[in-house]
């Protein structure tokens, strides 16, 4: 299952390439006596340079493989719908006998499949409970740091291990054998409480908008007898604004707009996303196998001629949110996003609000096809401009190329 997923053959092309950098594409590590070293230097990573480091004991480490690599593309864009959440990658290439980074945990759900050789692993539970499923990465730890590992094992090719946020992880070569792996990692700042990040503050806002207790001042003495330095102090006054304090955070919740922090949640996640990976059909159906080209010294086949009759269907049902902000309608899409990380700013479409019923239908249609005439706006007019609008961005797909209308 894993053959032809990524090899070093594909990370030597890569550097070929000539568009793999250092520190932007490429680290340079290695970790000796405790001690963790990055040898990044500037510029592109020429492969000369890049292999002269790994004969000499450095490990690299290729970040954002999906740029480079169509099959890692596939395997993330499928895995990012599954988890509802960013799912990225690193690979490692190992030379043997070395080890190239310091023990540490990270803040992501992390997938280590073995590619190619093997690789010694040792994972330890997390040290305290501060550090159970922990929001950021820890800094590089030492082995006196450590305690007993849970899990001591060597991964060959084809095996994958599987450890959550905050268990901390080493990894180093046997003498005998290279090692190449990819990681592939998801649940990044995708807890309740980056949720409640979103949700509060709007609530708060709300509520200071449409109840005047919100809006109340506080007692002029509360200085006095509230603070920690009051904190043992047996006061009626401090009761009582414990309580008005507790009574108000109960009546926030009244206005939580969970929807439109869940949509705020979407709009970031569909930020962070690859774009599709489209079938041969998919791509004739599409925008991306319709046939304008340059022909007889000028361009041939360019009008997109969507009629009543056509029938159409959304590519895929993730790649849209629609999103009713304070600036207007909007709709968030990922079909142009690019295979590097946050490379662009968001895609979205700003909507006429009449529009809002459109959308709906087309996302509780899918994955069924439905003619544009049946689309719930206005006028015909309207039907087909919407339909040939979402179809140039690659949101919409026909049930037969257009090329045969």
């Amino acid at each position: 299952y894993y053959a032809g997923l990524f090899s070093t053959a594909d990370f030597d092309a890569a550097l070929r390439r000539g568009e793999v950098h250092f520190g932007t594409h490429l680290d340079v590590t290695s970790y000796a006596e405790g001690v963790r070293e990055t040898h990044n230097p500037s510029g592109r990573a020429l492969p000369a340079v890049v292999w002269d480091f790994y004969q000499n004991g450095c490990s690299l480490r290729l970040l954002c493989p999906q740029a480079f690599s169509p099959t890692v593309w596939h395997l993330l864009s499928i895995l990012q719908e599954q988890f509802g959440s960013m799912a990225g990658a690193n690979t490692y290439l190992t030379p043997p006998g070395t080890q190239g980074f310091a023990p540490h945990y990270d803040d992501i759900e992390a997938f280590v499949l073995q590619l190619e050789g093997k690789k010694h692993w040792r994972v330890y539970s997390p040290r305290t409970d501060a550090e159970v499923l922990p929001q950021f990465s820890s800094t590089n730890l030492t082995q006196a740091e450590l305690g007993e590992p849970v899990l001591e094992t060597v991964l060959e090719a084809g095996d994958l291990l599987y450890f959550p946020r905050g268990f901390i992880h080493q990894g180093d070569c046997l003498p005998d054998a290279h090692s190449l792996h990819i990681t592939v990692s998801s649940y990044q700042r995708n807890s309740w409480g980056d949720f409640l990040e979103k949700l509060l503050p709007a609530a708060l806002q709300m509520a200071l908008e449409e109840d005047v207790e919100f809006r109340r001042g506080l007692p002029m003495d509360y200085l006095w007898y509230m603070g920690v330095a009051n904190s043992d102090t047996v006061d009626a006054r401090r009761t009582a604004f414990v309580e008005k304090v507790q009574s108000l955070i109960k009546k926030l919740v009244d206005y939580a707009p969970i929807d439109a922090a869940v949509d705020q949640r979407a709009k970031s996640f569909l930020h962070d996303c690859l774009p599709p990976v489209l079938t041969q059909s998919e791509k004739a159906q599409s925008v991306y196998g319709f046939p304008a080209r340059w022909q007889d010294g000028g361009p041939c086949d360019v009008d997109i001629l969507i009629t009543k009759d056509t029938e159409v269907r959304l590519l895929r049902h993730g790649i849209v949110r629609l999103c009713n902000e304070e600036s207007g309608v909007m709709l968030y899409y990922t079909t142009e996003n690019s295979r590097v990380y946050h490379k662009e700013e968001p895609k979205f479409l700003e909507l006429d609000p009449e529009y809002t019923d459109s959308i709906e239908f087309l996302l509780s249609s899918y994955p069924n096809h439905v003619s544009v005439d049946n689309l719930p706006c206005e006028t015909l007019e309207e039907k087909i401009s919407l339909a040939t609008l979402l179809f140039e961005k690659g949101i919409l797909t026909t049930k037969k190329p257009l090329a045969q209308v």
